[in-house]
């Protein structure tokens, strides 16, 4: 009788990152977040085999090497650690041309513990490749999504923090709004600011804008700005930046969404009896004061009933993306236009 698949919730992951079950001969790690994938695999492997680099008990394989040679899988799971210890191995770059391949592992393991970590990118809820591990009871399915802000403050707390350094909350709010797309970016930019501050100091807005201000954001900013502005080539030259620097279609499509959520919030402090430089002092996290005056002609650009339509056509992009058929890239580029447009319509 078939074993009952395994269920990983979000309060169970890091256990399990840190301590996997015996049981599991195999994880598929996949998701638009590749930094996450990686960063995720790691820790799992660190986990297996102590050191990730020991060549007696890690087999690091592509998985176009093993769809050509099948049989490999299994003779890898099955070899011995010359060293002791559970045997680790790693398959990169995993997709649906690996289903089958990993359907009939799953059914018929080889004896032993050993444990095989799979990286893939963003696999949709038909994947075969998915569907091979999500009914399996042997193995288990970790979704890396792009950190929304809530976990991006928490990667902020938990990198500071480690080194004894204290972070303001106008601080923490900006990093949760300006960091995303990819975890081992997000990281790099933490670890910049803490060597910044110093071991044991205090990180204030200031300092926060002084490190990440002028790099981890900046390509959204001019892909966000020039939509909204309906500068439709600048768009192109922009958004053509930001995803050969590895942002996500989804990540931009949200970052434009949270975009249309400040005007709307602008423009109902606005109605409600602030001056304009009252408003944009009381945005949080800060605004770019470079970006103020563009920000200003947006506010009347996008009238309320316009921002609302604006956010439906980018909410049903994100939708889109996320289901199989027409590229994430093109669903994202399609959906930015349509925009741009409207603003140039206005002008």
């Amino acid at each position: 009788m078939r074993a009952e698949r395994v269920k990983l919730p979000p309060a169970r992951l890091a256990a399990f990152l840190a301590k996997p079950d015996a049981a599991i001969r195999a994880v598929l790690i996949y998701g638009a977040d590749a930094g996450l994938v990686r960063e995720r695999a790691d820790r799992l492997a660190l986990a297996v085999a102590g050191d990730i680099k020991d060549a007696f008990r890690v087999s690091d394989l592509a998985a176009t090497a093993l769809v050509a040679d099948p049989a490999r899988l299994n003779d890898e799971a099955a070899a011995m650690s010359l060293t002791g210890g559970r045997r680790l191995v790693r398959v990169r770059e995993a997709g649906d041309g690996a289903g089958a391949l990993f359907e009939r592992f799953l059914a018929d393991p080889p004896p032993g513990d050993s444990m095989v970590v799979v990286e893939g990118g963003e696999l949709a809820a038909r994947s075969s490749l998915r569907r091979a591990f999500e009914s399996a009871g042997n193995a288990a399915a970790v979704a890396c999504y792009a950190d929304d802000r809530r976990a991006l403050e928490e990667l902020a707390r938990e990198v500071l923090g480690g080194r004894g350094i204290a972070i303001a909350g106008d601080a923490l709010a900006y990093l949760g709004e300006r960091l995303g797309g990819d975890r081992m970016l997000s990281r790099r930019e933490l670890e910049k600011l803490a060597l910044f501050v110093g071991d044991g100091g205090k990180a204030g807005l200031a300092e926060a804008e002084a490190v990440i201000g002028d790099s981890a954001q900046l390509s959204l900013d001019d892909v966000v700005f020039a939509a909204a502005d309906g500068d439709a080539p600048a768009l192109e030259r922009a958004l053509g930046r930001a995803l050969q620097e590895g942002e996500m279609p989804v990540s931009v499509l949200r970052a434009l969404m949270r975009h249309f959520q400040r005007l709307h919030l602008a423009q109902a402090r606005l109605q409600s009896g602030m001056n304009e430089e009252e408003m944009l002092r009381s945005l949080r996290p800060p605004l770019f004061f470079k970006l103020h005056d563009r920000f200003r002609r947006q506010l009347r650009l996008w009238p309320e009933r316009r921002a609302r339509q604006a956010l439906e056509v980018l909410l049903q992009a994100e939708i889109n993306a996320k289901r199989t058929g027409p590229p994430a890239e093109a669903v994202c580029r399609d959906a930015l236009l349509r925009i741009a447009r409207g603003a140039s319509a206005r002008r």
